[in-house]
């Protein structure tokens, strides 16, 4: 596994070749695909930008609204072909989006339907061209209060539906996500690097109950100990997980930081944990 540098989930505001840069001043492996700036740039463009730092592309967030209206849908996939080419002619194999945890509009199996025929071309498009699907349950109990229906929560509720979307989609495992449903170790010892596309990690508040999370309350990765981190990235070394790892902390204290400084921040709480782990 690698590190890869997200400027959005820091507070980090620059054009591509220049978060680039600043990837590669603080020690990042990789920064996450830029798909604004690979449009309007082209793949060989962006690759230059890429190689001039000694960089290798993360993972991309999935630029199809799979929850939207009909026609939104409908265009953003067929827009999609055209953009997975260019991503994969970048080195990236790996798009991800969330999936929410509740529902005003559809019961439990009505809404696993709509997912699953939703994705399901999504995951054939994006098979095309070599690069998997990531989908991210969204842990806090928080989040489901106050709507209709509760949907998947779990790691192991998003891996059945990623078996009915298709072989080439995987879970997005985020720590926060996986503490706040409970921390489960054998969550973690039911996943192979196969059931696994991409990898986020943070940290969460002391004092806490598991039914207090708020999901944009977070840390960075190691700085409380409230979340397993050792625990959680020594099983996907395990398991030879060979993905990105990108720190997503939702920090205002970061977001307030001269850009360079967060960027080494988010570096520097990445090295440590993942020495923690042994990796």
């Amino acid at each position: 596994m690698y590190t890869s540098f997200d400027p959005d989930a820091v507070g980090v505001d620059r054009p591509f070749p220049e978060a680039a840069a600043l990837a590669a001043e603080t020690g990042f492996d990789a920064v996450q695909v830029d798909l604004g700036y690979l449009r309007e740039h082209g793949p060989e463009n962006y690759r230059a930008v890429l190689d001039d730092h000694d960089l290798r592309a993360g993972s991309a967030a999935l630029p199809v609204d799979a929850t939207g209206d009909a026609e939104t849908y409908e265009s953003d996939l067929d827009a999609l072909p055209e953009v997975a080419e260019a991503a994969a002619a970048v080195g990236c194999t790996r798009m991800s989006t969330y999936i929410m945890s509740f529902s005003d509009e559809r019961p439990f199996e009505e809404n696993v339907a709509f997912h699953r025929d939703r994705l399901e071309r999504v995951a054939e498009l994006l098979a095309d061209h070599g690069i998997d699907l990531g989908l991210e349950f969204l842990g806090p109990e928080t989040l489901r209060e106050g709507h209709e229906y509760d949907f998947i929560s779990t790691a192991g509720g998003m891996l059945d539906l990623c078996s009915a979307v298709g072989d080439n989609t995987g879970l997005l495992l985020d720590s926060w996500h996986w503490h706040t449903a409970g921390g489960s170790t054998e969550a973690l010892d039911a996943l192979d690097a196969d059931d696994v596309v991409d990898v986020h990690v943070n940290d969460a508040p002391e004092g806490l109950a598991l039914d207090e999370y708020v999901d944009t309350e977070r840390a960075l990765p190691g700085a409380t100990g409230v979340i397993d981190i050792e625990t959680f990235l020594s099983h996907l070394d395990s398991v030879g997980y060979d993905g990105p790892v990108m720190a997503e902390p939702f920090s205002d204290e970061l977001e307030a930081m001269a850009d360079e400084d967060a960027a080494r921040e988010t570096a520097r709480s990445l090295e440590v944990v993942f020495e923690r782990a042994g990796i």
